[in-house]
């Protein structure tokens, strides 16, 4: 299965969204996690992790995750070639390293990252980014291309953003 995560904050407290489908070119969901939580910190700049991690966190607990699960978030696994990490990596780091952690970002990110991969879809010339940790960058690049819908953002992603909006 895998597990997209988004979270949107509000003035206090942040809704935390997950979508599960079986399989990346998936047009619809089997399942949505939804959970709406306290705020624990305020934006951090370069420490996007420390708000958003407790909530994913706290909604994984929901979820009974099994080998084989990949978990995609909405930001990044890796951050430059000298081994900082984003939201992605924190993630990856407490679940024991025991689920590919799959970071697909928006907005492209100024260090030289040898892991970061752009990925263009349907007509857009604006890449969507790539970084992951524990499976391989390029197999899951191939499977984001081919993920549903003709748009720059894949169908369930988009979903994944509404619903986090509410």
């Amino acid at each position: 299965m895998i597990y997209a995560f988004d979270t949107y904050y509000y003035e206090d407290y942040a809704n935390t969204v997950c979508l599960a489908f079986e399989n990346w070119d998936s047009e619809d969901e089997v399942e949505v996690f939804i959970e709406e939580t306290d705020i624990n910190s305020e934006y951090e700049s370069g420490a996007f992790y420390k708000r958003e991690l407790p909530c994913i966190l706290s909604l994984l607990k929901k979820i009974l995750l099994r080998p084989g699960d990949i978990i995609l978030v909405d930001g990044y696994v890796t951050l430059d070639n000298e081994g900082k990490i984003g939201l992605g990596g924190h993630l990856y780091e407490a679940l024991e390293e025991k689920y590919p952690i799959v970071g697909i970002a928006k907005n492209g990110f100024t260090s030289p990252d040898s892991q970061r991969r752009n990925v263009l879809r349907g007509e857009s010339k604006t890449p969507l980014f790539l970084t992951a940790k524990g499976v391989d960058v390029d197999e899951i690049k191939s499977k984001i291309e081919l993920m549903h819908g003709t748009f720059r953002i894949p169908t369930l992603l988009k979903k994944l953003d509404q619903l986090s909006r509410k």
